[in-house]
């Protein structure tokens, strides 16, 4: 099993004595070698984690410095054998100045000393009084024992083999207005470290969780932070050992402040979504410093290391937040920028009605909300809505009564068109026979719908608002020129696992008793375009998740493939990291070979898709996030999933 770019960093905070080098050393290399057995990559210690950060003017004795040098060399020589990135600090006398370092370990060998950059000197920090800053040093190399070690603040650390490249900030680094990290960034640097020793105070916690997350999306990489801990000296201060691990402004470990005892949290990073996210955002290196860098090679720690099982979350919505709150806020402003994109279109064309086709299913249904909610913000009656239900040889009782009570419900003006009769004599037109139920018999009602809807909107001055949602689009799940056309699209950017919680939220928050309890059987009610004639007892046949597959795979390989780039081996393998047990390796091969062969067949509807909303970060639309060939062949994506 291939490991997908995966690198697996780590930020630790041991337990520690202030200015205890020898206790201090025991402690980080236990702390090693517990990293080293869970197959860590980079292990990330704090602050002057050798001696303390709280020395004080004990940092200027020779004593401690000596000692310090000492434990470093220990440190050292338990990575030999060992093939993981170690970043350890310490103070180091250069040139009668006392530099506040870190040093970058692996194999046996000091690969570079990271020196910090921004020295603070204000509030409760006083490290100009020991420190100087990277800007006063005088050489580029250190020798330490018989080797010369680079030094400085310009050190990029580039893997041999995966090709890989860190940068080293320390603490106050990160505070400042243009951190070196971002420098790094832009350099290359696709994981940044902060070895940090940042004390507690009401509501700091919050902010440097902010800091990290958000220096991780503007850098788009990944940014570990380790945090110094409660075995600091509390004189004056108390430290909390908050150690975070983000990737491009997401939240993947964090560390509980406050505990008495050495503490390492994992995450692995996900490097080549990094560099895709990168690829992708053209302006990721504008304005990018003339700061050059010395390039420091080190061996790829994950050469020896694939089929470890994946340490992280992975969403099995990843469109849908998991976090309460943060879903409800999500639909409350995808719900505005559906209801202020028709306003405006309909502000612009000065339509008299919002022609909307209702079904009783989950599309058409926010979709109408949309438009009445359109309506009632531009002062207008929710009767200017003319809400179509279009019975045909499919449909059941509980989706019509659905449609016309909520069309009701709603004060929309309510039109039923049976379309049977039509469709019977479009069959005997082009000679068809109606006992045959095949995609010719599906389409002639999907185009009669939209036939009736452009010409009602042509009666009355209106425009046909859209159903279909982003998965339709995906997977080409409608009828070319049939519901696939209208003159504003407003659920194009939204996909179908999505959906249902956008009306759940309308339901909870804007909707009455009456809307409210209609809206939760829409919900419950399965996913069919109901082309085809029910069941004997009245029940829906023709249900589309047992067609195509689940919405749920299928938007997970939509946000996968779109979002980070992931190839169908690297969908796969998340997918089962995702879903577990909950479905057969040979059923996710399957429906991952219906998306992949879908969505290069079906692009032909989506070259000319009518004008709708851009969402989220994953959009189809031919005008702006995706550009692809009608007839480009899914051969390479194809070949790849039969190997699965």
């Amino acid at each position: 099993m291939q490991n997908f770019g995966f690198a697996r960093v780590a930020a630790a905070s041991p337990e520690l004595r202030v200015a205890d080098c020898e206790y201090n050393a025991a402690q980080i290399m236990e702390v090693i070698g517990q990293a080293d057995e869970k197959q860590v990559e980079y292990l990330v210690l704090p602050e002057l984690s050798i001696t303390g950060y709280s020395c004080a003017d004990l940092f200027l004795q020779p004593v401690l410095q000596e000692a310090a040098l000492e434990a470093l060399q220990k440190i050292t020589a338990a990575t030999k054998g060992r093939n993981l990135i170690v970043i350890a600090g310490l103070p180091i006398s250069i040139k009668s100045r006392l530099f506040n370092c870190a040093a970058v370990l692996q194999q046996g060998k000091i690969l570079g000393l990271v020196v910090k950059t921004c020295i603070p000197g204000y509030s409760e920090f006083y490290e100009p009084r020991w420190f100087a800053g990277a800007e006063e040093l005088e050489i580029s190399e250190l020798r330490i024992g018989e080797t010369a070690v680079p030094v400085g603040n310009d050190l990029m650390f580039t893997s041999e083999g995966s090709g890989i490249s860190f940068g080293v900030e320390i603490c106050e680094d990160l505070w400042v207005p243009v951190p070196p990290s971002s420098l790094l960034a832009q350099a290359g640097a696709v994981l940044l470290f902060n070895p940090s020793a940042s004390n507690e105070l009401v509501g700091k916690a919050d902010y440097r969780r902010q800091l990290v997350t958000s220096q991780s999306a503007s850098c788009v990489a990944g940014y570990v932070y380790a945090g110094c801990n409660t075995g600091e000296s509390t004189t004056d201060v108390v430290f909390g050992g908050h150690s975070l691990i983000a990737e491009n402004g997401q939240m993947l470990a964090e560390s509980e402040r406050f505990t008495h005892e050495s503490r390492i949290i994992i995450a692995d990073i996900d490097v080549p979504r990094i560099q895709y996210s990168r690829t992708v955002m053209g302006t990721f290196r504008a304005g990018k410093g003339g700061r050059n860098y010395r390039e420091v090679l080190y061996a790829a720690p994950g050469a020896l290391l694939e089929g470890r099982e994946l340490v992280r979350s992975i969403a099995v919505n990843p469109f849908v937040p998991g976090n309460p709150q943060q879903r409800d806020d999500r639909c409350r402003e995808i719900l505005s920028i559906q209801t202020s994109g028709l306003m405006k279109r309909i502000r612009h064309i000065g339509t008299r009605q919002a022609v909307i086709g209702i079904s009783g299913g989950l599309d058409s249904t926010l979709a109408l909300l949309v438009a009445v909610r359109a309506m009632e913000l531009l002062g207008r009656p929710a009767s200017d809505v003319l809400a179509v239900t279009m019975p045909g040889f499919g449909t059941t009782n509980r989706t019509y009564d659905n449609a016309v009570g909520l069309i009701k419900a709603l004060g929309a003006s309510l039109k039923v068109v049976d379309i049977k009769a039509a469709c019977l004599q479009h069959f005997e037109d082009i000679g068809h026979d109606k006992d045959v139920h095949d995609l010719t018999y599906e389409n002639v009602q999907a185009r009669e719908r939209t036939q009736i809807l452009m010409d009602l909107a042509n009666k009355n001055g209106g425009i046909v608002i859209g159903t279909g949602d982003l998965s339709e689009l995906a997977l080409g799940w409608c009828t070319y020129n049939g519901d696939h056309m209208s003159m504003y699209s407003v659920n194009s950017g939204i996909p179908k696992t999505l959906i249902q919680y956008v009306v759940g939220w309308y339901a909870d928050h804007e909707a009455d008793e009456t809307v409210n309890k209609l809206l939760y059987d829409i919900i419950d009610t399965g996913i069919s375009p109901e082309l085809l004639p029910p069941s004997a007892t009245g029940e829906i046949v023709q249900l589309t998740e047992n067609i195509l597959g689940p919405y749920v795979v299928h938007d997970f390989f939509l946000y996968y493939m779109l979002r980070t780039g992931a190839s169908p081996a690297k969908m796969f393998y998340l997918a089962r990291h995702a879903f577990g047990d909950a479905y057969p390796k040979e059923q996710l091969v399957s429906w991952l070979r219906v998306f992949v062969t879908r969505f290069f067949t079906q692009q032909f509807k989506r070259s000319c898709l009518p004008d709708g909303p851009k969402v989220g970060t994953v959009s189809l639309s031919p005008r702006g996030d995706w550009r692809m060939p009608s007839d480009a062949s899914a051969a390479l994506w194809l070949r790849e999933v039969e190997q699965l």
